[in-house]
């Protein structure tokens, strides 16, 4: 799935803020709310921008707010409430006054950024992640969004697969949870 790179790389952010600012459960392990916020969120902006710079520890508390929110449209879409995430991203688009802009950085051409006002770390990111998670669900893949369906995991992903099947946050839980089933299948037999 290639919705168009800057998309693609705004939601997969909003994954990463969302997997790392919000506690909940991971792997079947309990993920508690980051001690160092900063950190964490200095963490899931390069999983995706891996030459992000560091952000300090104000900005981090707003991207764990914005983190939040963002878990809200994920787990809307994943108990099949579409209009509930849509609403839920027009507030966010409203809040930040999402505009999109041209720019070039980085030796890469000309693109599309969305930057929210007045242009902090965390409402530019909010705006960037709000509009793409908008233009996802203004199509036809809004079921491309989901929370792990693994027991004890609830961490979120963006099905990027071509078939469109994905149910899982990483290959571990996928792994977890087939070995789970393959263990259970063999002690009926």
């Amino acid at each position: 799935m290639n919705f168009n790179s800057h998309t693609d790389g705004v939601v997969r952010v909003a994954v990463a803020l969302v997997n790392e600012l919000t506690p909940g459960e991971r792997r079947g392990r309990p993920f508690p709310a980051p001690a160092d916020v900063a950190a964490a969120a200095t963490a899931g902006l390069r999983a995706v921008r891996p030459a992000y710079r560091e952000v300090g520890a104000d900005e981090g508390a707003e991207l764990a707010a914005v983190a939040a929110r963002l878990r809200a449209v994920f787990a809307a879409v994943a108990d099949g409430d579409v209009d509930g995430a849509a609403e839920r991203v027009n507030a966010l688009l409203a809040e930040t006054q999402a505009r999109p802009l041209l720019e070039r950085h980085d030796g890469e051409p000309w693109h599309l950024h969305f930057h929210g006002s007045p242009g902090t770390t965390a409402g530019d990111w909010a705006a960037s992640c709000a509009t793409g998670l908008a233009i996802v669900l203004g199509g036809e893949f809004h079921d491309r969004l989901g929370v792990c369906t693994a027991p004890s995991c609830d961490r979120v992903y963006v099905d990027v697969s071509r078939n469109g099947t994905r149910r899982f946050c990483s290959t571990a839980c996928q792994n977890r949870v087939k070995t789970a089933a393959f263990r259970a299948r063999a002690r009926a037999e």
